[in-house]
């Protein structure tokens, strides 16, 4: 890789630290979108007196008080509520959310630690992606394997560069700018 002529345009230096911006953003926005998922799960978790509120409005707003289906739906929900699985599911989502943060925030700042652990945190992933497009298949989720694969890819190539020696503050800011 020492040959500029072998390096692909894609990971030249320029280039090389747009697409790192861009997948630290990305991540950051994933870890936002989790975020917010684990908070309303954890809130509607908690509030299982407005959880029965909803659901009664719901039965006298729709006229489906005898409707056993949409009745059995809404047991089924607050059951669900009740028991300790959208608490679990909040959790793990903020959980996660944490490590994007970390990931985005250490890849934006261009630190090698995020980067190595964006490669194993995104790659552990992709198994789980492929049995989902098994079970499931969607375009979403195509998409999102794709995104996380040239992830992968592009960090391994990145990180395969040889690391800077240690440099002086003054060193590191001479070569930014050559």
């Amino acid at each position: 890789m020492s040959d500029p002529a072998r390096v692909p345009a894609i990971l030249q230096q320029p280039r090389r630290h747009r697409y790192l911006k861009l997948i630290a953003l990305f991540k950051i926005g994933h870890g936002v979108l989790l975020l917010l998922l684990g908070i309303s799960l954890l809130f509607l978790n908690a509030r299982t007196r407005w959880m029965d509120f909803l659901s009664n409005w719901t039965a006298t707003e729709i006229l489906m008080e005898h409707s056993k289906a949409v009745d059995y739906l809404l047991n089924k929900l607050q059951a669900i509520l009740a028991g300790g699985v959208l608490r679990a599911t909040g959790f793990l989502a903020l959980f996660y959310a944490a490590v994007l943060f970390t990931e985005g925030i250490g890849v934006y700042m261009q630190q090698r630690w995020a980067e190595w652990l964006m490669i194993f945190a995104t790659a552990a992933l992709i198994p789980l992606e492929v049995r989902h497009i098994w079970h499931r298949p969607s375009l979403a989720a195509v998409l999102i394997l794709i995104v996380n694969c040239f992830i992968v890819w592009f960090l391994y190539f990145v990180l395969r560069r040889k690391p800077n020696p240690v440099a002086t503050p003054v060193e590191r800011e001479l070569a930014k700018i050559t």
